[in-house]
């Protein structure tokens, strides 16, 4: 029933929602060093492409700091001097263009979309103040971080977040559900097995897994895709965490639903939205407003985050804090599926 009515409905308004908009939104971080009135008036013509929204960084800022600290993909830098330079290219055809720098990671699908705001902005003070004659023009640059970086990249940490969350959380599912329909928990409750221990195992048995298959999967991506990702210690932090969030999820889902059919199909319910709303293939930030929304409220979001992050641009402050959300969902599913669970009335 799942597969044949809940899916095809379940991808529709994901996908529909993601692409049928014609023009999205894309969150600009912009640092203004000039103040001046052509400043003001650029980020007025940004401002009215609609394909921007912005976000003003203070000009007291370490620009290359914050790029990093944040994790950003895009960013634009209007630089000291803006103003003048604009009023000399008006006034003089030889002189140089005024230029803004625009920072971006050209493995997101979100860096087309702001360089084209980005062109239009200027192709439309150039029409105002010279009649489309250029006065001004934009300055493309890698952010500092992601240099020699490809949407393979980007991928890689998104399939190893999915597959964490896969295994476990179905796995578990389907353990817990089962055992429930078949009578095994009260057989195990006759023994001197206890619930954390059993728990252990599993959690043991997964993790081996998905750490065996996150070096599978970080091999074939080095030498058949050329990917710069790195393995840090926090990597294998994030897959250890998000395993036992997610056999924890499942365990609470196999202990409230005693039916393993119904439990599978809320599982997948559940486990869909996720794999495609988190930030496993397609960056969040280029989802509608209400989509990134519901996006913040899943755990697969953070797990996602925290190993791009840590994989591939080295913020390891960035990925604490993620680790940090990942953790505490943790303690609440296993502190709710340990209290629900109980093998005597399974």
């Amino acid at each position: 029933m799942f597969f044949t009515f809940m899916l095809p409905v379940l991808l529709i308004a994901m996908f529909g929602s993601m692409f049928s908009q014609s023009v999205g939104t894309v969150s600009l971080p912009v640092q203004d060093l000039d103040g001046g009135p052509a400043a003001h008036a650029f980020l007025d013509a940004l401002n009215r492409t609609g394909a921007v929204s912005i976000q003003l960084v203070p000009a007291t800022e370490d620009f290359s700091a914050y790029i990093k600290d944040h994790s950003l993909a895009l960013a634009l830098q209007i630089p000291a001097g803006f103003s003048d330079s604009v009023a000399q290219s008006v006034s003089n055809a030889n002189a140089s263009l005024a230029q803004v720098i625009l920072f971006g990671d050209p493995s997101r699908s979100t860096y087309q979309m702001a360089q084209g705001a980005t062109n239009g902005a200027v192709e439309m003070m150039n029409f105002q103040l010279a009649g489309a004659r250029p006065v001004l023009g934009m300055q493309v640059e890698t952010l500092p971080g992601t240099k020699g970086h490809s949407y393979m990249d980007f991928f890689l940490p998104g399939v190893i977040g999915m597959t964490v969350m896969s295994v476990s959380l179905y796995g578990m599912t389907e353990i817990c559900s089962s055992y429930r329909n078949k009578g095994y928990f009260k057989l195990l409750a006759t023994t001197t097995i206890r619930k954390y221990e059993w728990l252990t195992t599993k959690f043991v048995v997964y993790s081996a897994m998905l750490i065996g298959s996150l070096l599978v999967t970080y091999v074939i991506g080095v030498l058949a895709f050329g990917m710069s990702v790195s393995l840090t210690p926090l990597t294998f932090v994030f897959i250890l965490a998000g395993c036992f969030l997610f056999i924890s999820m499942g365990m609470l889902l196999g202990t409230v639903i005693k039916d393993s059919e119904t439990g599978m199909a809320i599982t997948n319910a559940i486990g869909f939205p996720m794999m495609f709303l988190a930030g496993s293939f397609f960056p969040i930030e280029s989802f509608p407003g209400f989509l990134q929304g519901v996006a913040s409220f899943m755990p697969l979001t953070y797990l996602n985050n925290g190993l791009r992050d840590t994989m591939v641009y080295g913020n390891t402050g960035a990925a604490l804090v993620d680790l940090a959300v990942v953790l505490l969902a943790v303690l609440i599913l296993a502190l709710a599926s340990s209290r629900l669970m109980s093998w005597k009335e399974a």
